[in-house]
């Protein structure tokens, strides 16, 4: 899954580039996950007006066999990963910094604030003492080149925002040494799909280059966040210290909070949810009634998306002629002309949740495979009909029709929206 996660500043205020290609996030949007998706069983029959683009039917597949499968760790020369670690780690090496304190909570990620500079002395505290406030927590928050890849990554104390991550994550103690060490830990999606060596070393461009030591895999379990470093090492690397506040809250609604927050941010600073709740009595992000596709850009956008097959994943690929899983949903919506956003995380914003026994050709199929991050979406998928999907499934596989999978690691379907996938994609923008 990719793991370009914002443009440049775009709403939060006017382009603004740091020097050597670290970019601040923009926030709107861009890091909506998906906390939960709760739908129904197995389909039963398909409605005999859909359209089957030629396939037969066949049964899905409702076991546990996953949908990312086989995909080996890379390993860097000589290193072994620890065996007693919640998450793939290696061994810390050289001069130890001190040590970091254990978890003893998790909250949830609820509010990012960021802004293009450090954000002013004194909000940290000032959001802290708003009502409803469960944790907050300074960070940097930038997006630069890894290995000659766009990576969004955060910069934090590992002691304080290790309660924040997902908690398999949190829990790995040799991840967030590792990361106080002056390592970097990269998203387990990002480690296995784009063979960044476990152990070895990653180049990492801001300000200035530095080669870090890759210390694990672990998930955060914040959308398209795909690496996470020390203060001072996101600093080292050009990343405006503190520009960035993560906030847990007591409340489901965050409006109120958010809006709250937001009288108290510095022009061009910005505030967005992190998490989108979705579940099989209310829609998820659209409403039931949110207009879907026309049936005209539907059969576009299936032809179009049946014409990749045989093509292969790559990495953060978005096409013509490589995919990773979001880069294919998006190619092919664009080709009917609808706009979508590149991240699964995102894409499963794009319209209301449906149940499994009501799919239709064109749906959007979602998938939790991460296991440092158990309700991350980390793959997307498209439902063709007759119980058949289209995927970019892993590296060193090519784009691929299968039976469509509802086994342990489904997160459930939503019907795409136009005007919902354009309000999310443009947020991100």
């Amino acid at each position: 899954m990719v793991r370009q996660l914002a443009r440049a500043i775009g709403r939060l205020g006017r382009r603004r580039t740091l020097s050597a290609g670290v970019v601040v996030l923009a926030v709107l949007g861009t890091l909506a996950g998906v906390l939960a998706a709760v739908l129904a069983g197995a389909p039963a029959t398909e409605p005999a007006a859909q359209p089957s683009l030629g396939l037969p039917v066949v049964r899905p597949s409702t076991g546990n066999t996953p949908v990312i499968g086989g995909v080996p760790l890379t390993l860097g020369v000589d290193a072994r990963p620890l065996a007693d670690s919640s998450v793939p780690a290696v061994a810390a090496t050289g001069a130890r910094q001190a040590t970091v304190a254990p978890l003893r909570r998790t909250v949830q990620p609820d509010l990012l604030i960021v802004a293009p500079a450090t954000l002013p002395a004194g909000l940290l505290a000032a959001v802290s003492r708003l009502p409803g406030m469960v944790d907050t927590e300074q960070i940097e928050a930038v997006r630069m080149q890894v290995n000659g890849a766009e990576t969004a990554v955060v910069g934090v104390d590992p002691a304080k925002f290790r309660s924040f991550a997902a908690r398999p994550t949190g829990a790995a103690n040799a991840l967030w040494q590792g990361v106080a060490d002056g390592g970097i830990a990269v998203s387990y999606t990002m480690g296995k799909l784009d063979k960044v060596p476990l152990g070895g070393t990653v180049l990492a461009g801001g300000r200035t280059d530095k080669r870090l030591r890759v210390v694990a895999f672990g998930t955060l379990g914040i959308g398209g966040v795909d690496a996470v470093v020390s203060d001072a090492t996101a600093r080292a690397l050009g990343a405006p210290a503190g520009n960035a506040i993560v906030v847990s809250v007591r409340t489901a609604d965050f409006k109120a909070d958010a809006a709250a927050i937001s009288r108290m941010l510095p022009k061009g600073a910005g505030v967005e949810p992190l998490v989108s709740l979705v579940n099989s009595a209310a829609a998820g992000a659209g409403s039931a009634t949110s207009p879907v596709v026309p049936a005209t850009a539907l059969t576009a956008m299936l032809k179009a998306a049946m014409s990749r097959k045989g093509l292969p994943y790559v990495w953060g690929a978005a096409g013509p002629s490589s995919f990773d899983c979001s880069g294919l949903v998006q190619w092919s919506f664009a080709q009917a002309g609808i706009v979508m956003p590149r991240v699964a995380a995102d894409q499963a914003l794009t319209g209301p949740a449906v149940p499994v026994s009501e799919l239709e050709p064109g749906d959007l199929l979602f998938y939790h495979t991460d296991p440092t991050a158990p309700d991350y979406i980390s793959h997307v998928a498209i439902y063709l009909g007759n119980g058949w999907m289209i995927q970019a499934p892993a590296p060193g596989l090519d784009v691929e029709v299968v039976p469509a999978d509802f086994g342990s690691e489904f997160a459930g379907a939503i019907r795409v929206s136009p005007a919902q996938a354009a309000s999310v994609a443009a947020g991100i923008a």
